[in-house]
């Protein structure tokens, strides 16, 4: 699905505009799995801005609306997308789980929180698709269940990842950040060039 040029903007801008996005193109960020980056993101900012956040709340429960039917639940990825996730459940009055990396070691052991009823139909959310790992990671244990996960949304992609065997969206993507970046002169040409070819390079 294709989310609207206009609402990819004012996500970009709002992202940019509360740091919740940085851009390095000169001096790369070190992500935690050691990967080099121009880019680094942190979508709990978000969180701290409530009007803002409600916007990026109401894109996704708009788009979510538009492209999925007959959801039963609403999952958030651990731990970037729990609090984003409850407010999409709450506004489309939905049940709510979260998915973990893994089992917990202790407890019960779960990996999935919340009450999920066998044979559901499920959108899952993350704040944010990079490699796409933790979105599979959520997915396969969720169909484990013997649910369904029927797509995949998230508030902004680096656009790495293109292997997704389920229908997904982001509300915002990188190129329409960078593009905006450099439209509002935070970065210029030749930065942009650089950050284009970073994701060119590391494509999955």
């Amino acid at each position: 699905m294709t989310v609207s040029k206009y609402d990819s903007e004012q996500v970009a801008k709002i992202l940019l505009n509360i740091n919740a996005v940085k851009l390095k193109p000169e001096k790369f960020f070190t992500w935690s799995s050691g990967k080099k980056a121009p880019i680094y993101c942190d979508n709990r900012l978000l969180l701290s801005y409530p009007k803002k956040r409600e916007i990026i709340i109401k894109l996704l429960c708009k788009y979510i609306q538009k492209e999925f039917q007959s959801i039963d639940y609403i999952a958030g990825v651990a731990t970037g997308a729990i609090a984003h996730g409850i407010m999409v459940a709450d506004k489309l009055d939905l049940p709510f789980i979260y998915v973990r990396s893994n089992a917990k070691q202790h407890g019960r052991k779960n990996q999935i929180e919340g009450r999920l009823e066998k044979g559901s139909k499920v959108v899952v959310i993350e704040d944010l698709i990079s490699t796409g790992k933790s979105s599979v990671n959520a997915i396969e244990a969720i169909n484990k269940t013997g649910s369904k996960v029927i797509g995949l949304t998230s508030i902004f992609t680096y656009e790495l990842f293109h292997k997704i065997r389920i229908p997904y969206f982001s509300i915002c993507t990188y190129s329409i950040l960078i593009n905006e970046a450099t439209k509002t002169q935070l970065i210029s040409e030749k930065e942009k060039n650089i950050l284009e070819k970073w994701r060119d390079n590391n494509l999955l």
